[in-house]
């Protein structure tokens, strides 16, 4: 089983979605550079979410992240079940891809550098 470990945001002005969901929320943030930011879990030692600046909110809500320990084999039984995968990304915690289901929801797979 793949668990659902990470959701991601589009946001179209960081420092103002960072200010909203602290105060909303109390949540704490890991700042990656001016276009992301980590949203931290409740005891601060992992992340459980992003923040990422764009241009647009994409139709569909939030990038919601499974974590695989093996990229080729998931990206495999990704399009065998009928999916469309994308072309994998290095990002400076690890790599990942996004994928279509067959409905047209986009989600992606990550697997950490530490890992």
């Amino acid at each position: 089983m793949i668990p659902i470990s990470y959701v991601e945001l589009t946001v179209l002005d960081l420092v103002s979605a960072k200010a909203f969901y602290a105060a909303a929320f109390d949540w704490t943030f890991n700042d990656y550079g001016p276009g992301y930011a980590g949203i931290r879990s409740a005891d601060g030692d992992t992340e459980v979410g992003g923040l990422a600046l764009g241009d647009v909110v994409t139709p569909g809500g939030p990038l919601v992240l499974l974590e695989a320990d093996d990229l080729a084999a998931t990206r495999h039984a990704i399009e065998t079940a009928g999916g469309v995968a994308h072309e994998l990304i290095a990002y400076p915690g690890g790599q990942r891809f996004e994928f279509t289901d067959p409905s047209g929801n986009r989600l992606g797979v990550f697997r950490s550098a530490h890992d």
